[in-house]
């Protein structure tokens, strides 16, 4: 049994809610249940909240401890959620993960510790604890860019004999050769076991046997996510490259400065989550105006839906004003 109670390998893609906040930079627990819905309304596969994009290093305990409650709430059993319950101390972790599951998480996404870089033994004897400390399923989260260190196959594989809930990764790492071999080492191993990308590089992941991604696009751009899924999912490769061009093209207008820039384009369209919180740096008006241009260039203006309403119209009057 896969991931989430599935009859086979689970596959599609993670909404990761943004955290909202006020004006005094508090949060906005109306608004994030509006985030929330919307995403669910917009097609995602499961959820998963707070990811980094959720600013989950400046939340204190009793922030993240409350959201992931109202997260499983607002879902309402609508898709799966999980809780990323990532901090330096292994303990730490298994608090958080317990939490999630007393909350009605269907599971938890842990990151390698943060500072520490360990040695591979200690990788798995932390990831380890935190999966036999819970009985819902456990995703691992390989960054190492940001980390120094990586959930390579061989340790994915050592976690697969030990943890009978171990059932995916997201790989942040985007090297083709070592998420294929994390694909084949996996799947050989456990075919329920799903592989996620941390960005939606849908194309190329599930071509190689990748189960699909995390969503950073998502929020912003959710029909051009949706089409491109559909599309690798029929295999029609064809259609899937133009739109994968496209999310690409997206995701490297929203990276830089992530996630205050993200946050400003869901501002743009009509759907405002206040500011982020220190060391993240607001967007200044004019990079502002530059990114609502950009958002028309590549289309995002004339066919995503404006507002919380997932199944509602776009604005061509903002779009064509962007472009002028």
């Amino acid at each position: 049994m896969g991931l989430f109670g599935s009859a086979g390998r689970f596959v599609g893609y993670f909404g990761t809610p943004l955290t909202p906040y006020d004006d005094d930079l508090e949060i906005d627990a109306e608004t994030f249940v509006k985030h929330v819905r919307f995403m669910v309304d917009s097609g995602v596969s499961a959820l998963c909240w707070p990811m980094h994009l959720a600013e989950s290093l400046n939340l204190t305990v009793e922030e993240r401890t409350e959201l992931a409650r109202l997260t499983v709430a607002a879902v309402a059993g609508d898709v799966p959620v999980t809780i990323h319950t990532s901090c330096p101390g292994t303990d730490q972790v298994i608090e958080l993960s317990r939490h999630a599951q007393r909350v009605g998480a269907a599971g938890v996404v842990v990151a390698t510790p943060y500072h520490w870089r360990p040695v591979p033994a200690a990788l798995e004897a932390h990831f380890a604890a935190v999966g036999q400390a819970i009985d819902i399923d456990l995703l691992t989260y390989s960054y190492p860019d940001a980390m120094q260190v990586t959930v390579d196959a061989g340790l994915a594989a050592r976690l697969i004999e030990r943890l009978p809930n171990y059932l995916g990764v997201k790989d942040a790492g985007y090297d083709m050769q070592d998420f294929t071999e994390l694909c084949r080492v996996t799947s050989g191993l456990r075919p329920d076991f799903s592989v996620f990308t941390g960005i939606e590089y849908l194309l190329p992941n599930m071509a190689v046997g990748g189960a699909g991604s995390f969503s950073a696009c998502g929020m912003v751009a959710p029909r051009l996510l949706r089409s491109l899924y559909q599309a690798v999912s029929k295999g029609d490769y064809a259609a899937a490259l133009p739109l994968q061009h496209r999310i690409s093209r997206l995701w490297f207008l929203l990276r830089p400065g992530y996630p205050a820039t993200i946050k400003a384009a869901m501002e743009i369209m009509g759907r405002p989550v206040g500011g982020a919180r220190l060391p993240i740096l607001a967007l200044e008006p004019a990079a502002k105006e530059a990114l609502r241009a950009r958002l028309a260039e590549c289309g995002v203006l004339d066919e995503e839906p404006y507002g919380w309403d997932a199944t509602g119209t776009p604005d061509p009057e903002r779009a064509g004003a962007a472009r002028a």
